[in-house]
């Protein structure tokens, strides 16, 4: 079997699997795949990822099959962070990887769980979904003999715990990684592709749940000019293509934003190496100020008519009562988890246990759950 590779036209800041910080745990590979690589192919097939199909990004997953779920987007996620990878000769395979496990810890029913467990875990360390993405791949994944969690690199993991932001995870994380130190550039990409891929694969699903509708949209700069272009060129274009042409063309008019604003950012910064990314300190990836602008405009109309639209807020209080009552009842009758959370209360704490396993839940879990245990 021929090994894969590496691009070998990398730019000198990028991050090489071959000067990687190596991984927790040593291990013997059967197979020389690069290590960034190999993060990629482990994080894929790990049991948190296939829970991602179930759940929630806007819309709850019984809702509809046509609606984005936390694995599609993030398979999105990766598809638009290679893009720019690729553009500014990163390493795509770090890039990708990092893009499939930014989610890995994210609770059912979408933000509302992750509020929800940030306030019931208050005074036992609060809850995350960064770092729970961190605990996923760091430890609560099982399956390789002698350790823990899927034993990633250490650029992998220092682009998880600082995927938001390098200065906000626990200090007891966070000193692993150089703390206050900004990530590679594969890692800051992962932000602004996330950024790119919600906000309109999220216009996608709101047109097509009818929440909100193209006449609005027309009131929003980024969306009307990207749309008259659209029509220019094809006239005759019926509206279901026109969507979906406008869409693409967002996507592509802010990815070449952010690539061009990296590659200005970087000269100006006389940035050639790594190690110059680390001392100059701050950070490289983000939009243009007149992008920034404009696509603000665009994320605060999706949160004003998608995100509180009354529909919405109605299935979230529902999954607010779904996840309290759930935490309240497991801290109460510790005997309902099953075994091997039982048997990690005593080195993490009743509380901890229970919010990683309703954490690892999906949305069908986790209301297959709740009926079972308060419906007769």
């Amino acid at each position: 079997m021929l090994a894969s590779t590496e691009r070998n036209d990398l730019a000198g800041y990028a991050c090489i699997s071959a000067n990687s910080r190596g991984r927790k745990h040593s291990e013997e590979f059967r197979d020389d795949r690069p290590a960034f690589e190999r993060d990629r192919d482990r994080i894929i097939h790990c049991a948190a990822f296939r829970r991602l199909e179930y759940k929630t990004q806007v819309f709850v997953n019984h809702e509809g099959d046509y609606y984005r779920t936390r694995l599609t987007h993030s398979l999105e996620v990766a598809q638009i962070g290679r893009a720019i990878a690729r553009r500014l000769r990163l390493n795509e395979e770090l890039t990708e990887a990092l893009a499939l496990a930014h989610d890995l810890g994210h609770t059912p029913f979408g933000h509302t769980g992750e509020e929800v467990l940030n306030r019931l875990m208050a005074g036992h360390g609060g809850f995350e979904h960064n770092l729970q993405s961190f605990r996923t791949v760091d430890e609560l994944e099982e399956r390789y003999p002698g350790f823990d969690g899927l034993n990633l690199t250490w650029e992998l993991r220092e682009g998880i715990v600082k995927h938001s932001t390098p200065y906000d995870a626990p200090a007891g994380i966070i000193a692993e990684f150089m703390p206050g130190v900004v990530p590679s550039l594969e890692a800051q990409i992962i932000n602004y592709a996330d950024e790119i891929a919600y906000n309109n694969h999220d216009i996608d699903d709101g047109l097509k749940s009818g929440y909100i509708t193209l006449e609005m949209l027309e009131h929003i700069d980024i969306w009307r000019q990207a749309s008259d272009g659209i029509r220019r060129k094809y006239p005759a274009i019926d509206t279901k293509r026109l969507i979906y042409q406008t869409i693409s063309a967002l996507i592509g008019l802010l990815i070449n934003d952010v690539c061009a604003t990296v590659a200005a950012n970087l000269e100006q910064a006389a940035i050639t190496s790594l190690d110059d990314l680390r001392r100059v300190n701050r950070p490289m990836v983000h939009f243009s100020d007149a992008i920034t602008a404009r696509n603000g405009a665009l994320k605060r109309f999706l949160f004003e008519h998608l995100y509180r639209h009354y529909k919405v807020e109605k299935m979230r209080v529902k999954a607010e009562i779904f996840i309290t009552r759930l935490f309240e009842t497991y801290l109460r009758f510790p005997n309902l988890l099953p075994p091997k959370y039982r048997t990690r209360i005593d080195r993490l704490g009743r509380e901890r246990v229970i919010c990683d396993y309703i954490a690892g839940m999906t949305d069908r879990f986790a209301l297959d759950e709740y009926k079972r245990l308060f419906e007769p």
